[in-house]
């Protein structure tokens, strides 16, 4: 498998090459090593726990992983830098996806900053849950694939069907229309549960940003201005 290659002109984050390499991954990649780590999870997990509950502790880790992206996505990704340093780090984390939000390569998250991640989760989610955590783990580590191919598949797949362009619209208003809504990507209850979700329709006027063109996928579900 080829690694990472693009055409595009793409934002340099660090002066580093190799660090710069680490912060690139393409969708290949990334299900390859994902699918790896699912199937390793799975076959760890197995046994961890009585098979009735399996389910449920799965279902019960994908929740946690919802609350997560909505919370990250918001207070972290989208915070307001007070100092120069903390705005070079936003920009680094998030800031650049949205300044060039078509690039293949930085739809992902990289393995540099999902592992140690995962690690962490994995570490606490053992100190509460002991045993049972395993099958949690499972079902946090899936959240995150599905959210990262969804996010991935909103910027750069058709997604025709009802269904999927529900979710491609929820993420491309939050990047076309306002920075500061639709922070979820997979779980969208969160919006609408925390008043962050864009409400389009008769008297809901949005201002559009000036800086950039509306995605096509946006369009559609944006009532005209009367």
């Amino acid at each position: 498998m080829k690694g990472p290659t693009s055409s595009d002109k793409r934002l340099r984050l660090f002066e580093n090459p190799w660090l710069e390499k680490l912060t690139v991954i393409s969708v290949g990649w990334f299900m390859a090593i994902w699918s790896i780590g699912l199937i390793w999870l799975g076959v760890s997990a197995w046994g961890s726990a009585p098979i009735s509950s399996v389910l449920p502790l799965i279902v019960f880790g994908w929740f946690l992983f919802t609350a997560l992206e909505y919370v990250a996505h918001r207070f972290l990704f989208h915070l307001k830098p007070r100092s120069d340093l903390m705005a070079k780090i936003v920009f680094v984390m998030h800031g650049n996806h949205h300044m060039q939000p078509m690039d293949k390569l930085r739809s992902l998250m990289p393995p540099i900053v999902s592992l140690p991640i995962g690690y962490a989760v994995a570490s606490l989610l053992s100190l509460a849950f002991g045993v049972w955590s395993q099958w949690m783990l499972f079902g946090f580590v899936l959240g995150y694939v599905a959210y990262d191919l969804t996010h991935y598949a909103s910027h750069h797949w058709p997604m025709r069907s009802s269904f999927a362009k529900r979710f491609k619209r929820h993420h491309l208003l939050h990047h076309f229309l306002s920075e500061d809504a639709n922070y979820a990507v997979t779980g969208l209850f969160w919006d609408s549960l925390m008043g962050t979700k864009v409400q389009l329709g008769k008297g809901k006027r949005i201002e559009r940003p000036v800086h950039r063109p509306v995605h096509p996928a946006v369009e559609e579900a944006v009532e005209p201005a009367e």
